[in-house]
C-alpha cells in the first residue's frame, strides 16, 4: 500500500476540521488492541500529526469502556501566547511537565506508554519489540538504545506483522502475546536509517529538541491495524544490540540468561509475583533464545528470518 492510500474509515477519512471537532468535545477513542484510549486535546496541530501516524485506525463509537483517559491541554495564562506549552493530564492529573504545543504527539506517545507500563497487570509486560509471523512472537526484550525499536520497524517493513515496538504483552491465560499497536517510535540517525531502508515507510514528521533528540513515528501497517485482536503463540526470543561497524552474530543463549533477561526487562515482573515468575519460565522454556549483535539491517533481517524458518514451528492452529 503507497504512503498515500488510507482504507475506508480511517483517520483521514475523517479530515483535519472533523478530527480537530471530536478531540476537543468528546474525544477520540482508539483501539490498541491490549487497550483502549480516549484521548482529548485542543492544540490545533495535533489533529496533522495523529492523522499521519495512526493513519490506519478508525476511531471507535462511544466504547461502553476505555482504559486509559488522556487530554492533551494548552497551558493557559502568558504560557498560552508565549512559548505555548501543552499538558499530559490522565484521571485528572497532570503526570509531566508540559511539552511545547507543536510537541503534542511524542508527549502523548511517550505519555500512554507510561500509563501502560503503570496499570496493565493483568499480563506480563515486557519492555521489547514484539511481531508476528506464522501465528507466532518474536520477542526481542532490550534496554534503550540497543536498537530494538528500529530492529522492529525494519522487520515490519519486512513481511512481518508489528504488535508493539515498546511491549511483550504476554497473556498467561491464553498462553499468547497481544498486540499493544501504537507507531514506531524512531530517535535521531534511526529515522533516516528507516527511509533508507524502506523509502515508502509511512513516517509522519520529524520533532526536534525532544529529551531524546529528534524523534518520529513509523505509522501501523493496515494489515497490523486490521488484526491487531489476533494473538500471537510464543516463537523465538532474540536479544538484540546494535554496535556500529559489526558483522552480524547470531548466537544462541543458555536459558538462565534468557529468564534473567526476561525477568529484568519486564515492567511488571515483581508486582505479578509468582505469577511472573511462571509466565517467565513457561516463554524460557517454549522459545529458542539467541542473542544478536547487528550493524546492517539488511543482513540483520535476513539472518533472523534464516533462524525463524530452522528454528520455529509453524503453527497448528493458525489464527485468522
Amino acid at each position: 500500500m503507497s504512503p498515500d492510500a488510507h482504507p475506508a474509515g480511517g483517520l483521514h477519512q475523517l479530515g483535519t476540521g472533523a478530527l480537530r471537532q471530536r478531540l476537543a468535545r468528546g474525544g477520540l477513542h482508539l483501539d490498541l488492541g491490549l487497550v483502549r484510549l480516549r484521548v482529548r486535546a485542543d492544540e490545533p496541530s495535533f489533529a496533522d500529526q495523529l492523522c499521519e501516524v495512526y493513519r490506519h485506525f478508525t476511531p471507535t463509537e462511544e466504547p461502553t469502556w476505555s482504559d486509559l483517559h488522556v487530554s492533551l491541554l494548552r497551558a493557559t495564562g502568558v504560557r498560552r501566547w508565549l512559548r505555548p506549552q501543552v499538558r499530559f493530564i490522565s484521571d485528572s492529573r497532570m503526570e509531566f511537565d508540559p511539552f511545547p504545543a507543536d510537541h503534542a504527539l511524542p508527549l502523548l506517545e511517550w505519555g500512554v506508554n507510561w500509563l501502560i507500563g503503570r496499570r496493565m497487570n493483568d499480563v506480563l509486560l515486557l519492555h521489547a519489540g514484539t511481531l508476528e509471523r506464522d501465528g507466532r512472537a518474536l520477542v526481542m526484550p532490550a534496554l534503550p538504545g540497543s536498537g530494538k525499536s528500529t530492529l522492529s520497524a525494519a522487520l515490519s517493513l519486512r513481511g512481518w506483522r508489528l504488535l508493539s515496538d515498546e511491549f511483550g504483552a504476554f497473556d498467561p491465560r491464553a498462553g499468547a502475546f497481544r498486540a499493544v499497536l501504537k507507531p514506531v517510535a524512531l530517535k535521531n540517525e534511526s529515522i533516516d536509517v528507516i527511509r533508507r531502508f524502506e523509502p515508502g515507510a509511512e513516517i509522519g514528521p520529524s520533532f526536534i529538541k525532544t529529551r531524546k533528540g529528534t524523534v518520529a513515528h513509523l505509522a501501523p501497517s493496515f494489515e497490523a491495524v486490521s488484526r491487531r485482536h489476533v494473538t500471537a503463540l510464543p516463537g523465538m526470543l532474540v536479544l538484540p544490540r546494535w554496535q556500529a561497524g559489526s558483522a552480524t552474530v547470531l548466537e544462541p543463549v543458555p536459558p538462565q540468561v534468557a529468564f534473567t533477561s526476561l525477568a529484568f526487562n519486564a515492567f511488571n515482573y515483581a508486582v505479578q509475583g509468582a505469577d511472573g515468575f511462571r509466565a517467565v519460565m513457561a516463554l524460557v522454556r517454549g522459545m529458542p533464545a539467541w542473542r544478536l549483535q547487528y550493524s546492517d539491517l539488511e543482513d540483520a533481517t535476513a539472518r533472523l528470518l534464516e533462524r525463524w524458518h530452522e528454528q520455529v514451528p509453524l503453527d497448528s492452529d493458525p489464527r485468522p
